[in-house]
């Protein structure tokens, strides 16, 4: 059984070059192929997908690591559907109402 504390979050913010040409298009590819493995935007430069299990984690966790561009930073932040269930959100000064939990039929 699936419980807020099995489902896992998975959110990669990454820091990338983009002053050369080639820099830009590396940034676009790699932004390009996190969507491609089911990752949202959150922020710009953040973006979040949600798995099901450890090994789940580690699979995308490696193909994260498998598309990164040579330059740059990128942190894979891991946690519980229950932590992100507190996630607190802002736009502006107004504050956002709590997260949502993807229903079932989204995560398939």
């Amino acid at each position: 059984m699936l419980t807020g504390y099995r489902l896992m979050w998975m959110v990669v913010m990454f820091d990338l070059p983009v002053v050369e040409k080639a820099e830009r298009r590396a940034a676009t590819d790699f932004r390009k192929a996190l969507l491609d493995m089911g990752f949202e935007m959150s922020q710009f430069s953040v973006y979040m997908r949600m798995c099901t299990s450890n090994t789940q984690i580690e699979t995308y966790c490696k193909r994260v690591e498998s598309a990164l561009p040579s330059g740059g930073k990128v942190n894979i932040l891991q946690f519980t559907d229950k932590q992100y269930e507190r996630i607190v959100s802002f736009q502006g000064q107004t504050k956002q109402p709590a997260k949502k939990t993807p229903d079932q039929f989204d995560l398939f």
